[in-house]
Order: structure tokens, then C-alpha cells, then sequence
């Protein structure tokens, strides 16, 4: 993979989301993994999407100290979930440098019959995170009213209960109203390489005027590569082509993108 080149004495870059363990980076994922801080990546949240991913995430973070993970079953994995299984995910929360709760929410696109069983696992995430003061990490497909109410129902229990429910809103796809919504929970969102899509115009609106507190770098790697590289495999490597995307897009230098993702993630994250 080319490497795309980060300004000697910037502060470095802190990847929110990337699934490192997908077969996608089989045949070289440790030389990728142990090029990241040369090419200007401090940190990176492996995400776990269903069972065997939060394993192999808690498994792999062990193996790189600048690795972090977050363990839960993404909407279109929730069949796999029963209540004995939920107790080994729960247990999971307290494994070394495991940092969040996801990647959980509801997914409407690709799974529009169970869309009760999407939502009673949401919640029971949810409030796992809750109990064990962890943030999530949401994702939101053609679902954004439902996210947003089950969300502000399940903030309000949480403070009732003495407990906070915070976190991201991955790979965020809604328009301006939308994230006013979410900010207003006190979301955070993350941004990666669909920021820099011609056709990502609500997006790039977003972007340009949400607070700057609220900001975080991501990829989801190996999917969503930025352009140019669009259709080819993605890595934390790219980010500086999102951090010069934004730049643009709110009138700021990009190391001021990434000083300020950077201060972001570790805040919520306690990096």
C-alpha cells in the first residue's frame, strides 16, 4: 500500500473505528500494523461487528500496545444473541485496553424484518455500556428517527439509574437536522472517507459547521477507502486525506484537524 505522507512534527493521528481483524488484511496485516506510527497513526480502535469479530479484536489488541478495542454485535449479527451469550460479551468489557461498546445500532438497509430484535439488542447494549461506563460506538443505517429515539430514551434511563450513556455515531450518513439531534445527546461523530465522495454533499455541510468538539477520525477499514483510492482496500494510512478534506471544509489548518480528533478521542475515549 502506498503511503500517504504526514508532515514531520504534527501530532498524530487517532483512527476511531477500523476492523483489522477482517480477513481483508490476512495476507499482511502485521506489516501494516507495525508501519502505523511511521506513517503518522498514534492509536487505533479495533471494533468487533459480532461475536467471533469482538474475539479476535480482544485477542489482536493484545498483540500491539497502541491497539484498543470495542466488543459488541452490529444490528445485522444480532440473531446470534441470546442471553447466555451476552453475558460472555458482557464479561468482555473487562478485558485489557477494551475501550467501548460496538459497533451496536440498528441497520434498516440491509435488515428491514426484525427490526424488534434490532432494537431490544440496541438497548440491551446500550445499557451494558451504561453499567460499565464505557462509551459506544453506534451505527445507523435508513434507521435515524429510531436510533435517535431509542437513544434519547435509554440516555434519560441511564441518568435515572445514576449512569451516562455517551459515545459515536460511526460512519455518520444523516444531514444537519439529524446531527443536531445526536449532538444534542452528546454524540460524538465520526467522519472518515465518505467525507471526500463528490456526492457527499449533506455530509461535507455537517462537517463544515458542527462543533469541533465533536469530531473523530475514522476509517472502518478495510471499507470506505477515501478518494482517490474509492473501491480499493482502506487503511488507517488514508486518514490524511479525510484530515485535509476537512480542513477545507471548515477553513482550518489539518494539523488543527487532527490535533483537535485527536484531543476528541482521547477525552471520550481515555486514550
Amino acid at each position: 500500500m502506498k503511503m500517504v505522507s504526514i508532515k514531520k512534527g504534527i501530532i498524530m493521528i487517532i483512527d476511531t473505528h477500523a476492523h483489522y481483524d477482517d480477513e481483508a488484511f490476512n495476507e499482511d496485516r502485521e506489516a501494516l500494523l507495525c508501519g502505523m506510527k511511521e506513517a503518522g497513526i498514534e492509536k487505533i480502535v479495533n471494533i468487533g461487528a459480532d461475536l467471533a469479530s469482538t474475539k479476535t479484536t480482544v485477542e489482536l489488541v493484545k498483540q500491539y500496545d497502541f491497539l484498543y478495542g470495542a466488543v459488541g454485535v452490529h444490528p445485522s449479527n444480532v440473531k446470534e444473541l441470546n442471553e447466555e451469550k451476552f453475558a460472555w460479551l458482557a464479561e468482555q468489557c473487562t478485558q485489557e485496553r477494551i475501550v467501548m461498546v460496538g459497533e451496536i445500532g440498528l441497520d434498516y438497509y440491509w435488515d428491514k424484518d426484525n427490526k424488534e430484535e434490532q432494537i431490544y439488542w440496541f438497548r440491551r447494549q446500550l445499557q451494558l455500556a451504561a453499567e460499565k461506563d464505557l462509551p459506544v460506538c453506534i451505527h445507523s443505517r435508513d434507521a435515524a428517527q429510531d436510533t435517535y429515539d431509542v437513544l434519547k430514551e435509554e440516555v434519560a434511563a441511564a441518568q435515572a439509574r445514576g449512569q451516562r450513556i455517551r459515545g459515536i455515531l460511526h460512519c455518520y450518513a444523516y444531514g444537519s437536522e439529524m446531527a443536531e439531534l445526536f449532538l444534542g445527546l452528546g454524540l460524538y461523530l465520526g467522519i472518515g472517507g465518505v467525507v471526500t465522495f463528490k456526492n457527499a454533499k449533506k455530509l461535507k455541510e455537517v462537517v463544515a459547521t458542527m462543533p469541533a468538539d465533536r469530531i473523530l477520525l475514522e476509517t472502518d477499514c478495510p471499507y470506505l477507502a477515501p478518494e482517490p483510492h474509492r473501491g480499493s482496500r482502506n487503511s488507517s494510512m488514508y486518514l490524511p486525506l479525510v484530515v485535509k478534506q476537512i480542513a477545507e471544509l471548515r477553513g482550518i489548518t489539518e494539523e488543527e484537524v487532527i490535533e483537535l480528533t485527536r484531543r476528541n478521542a482521547r477525552e471520550l475515549l481515555g486514550l
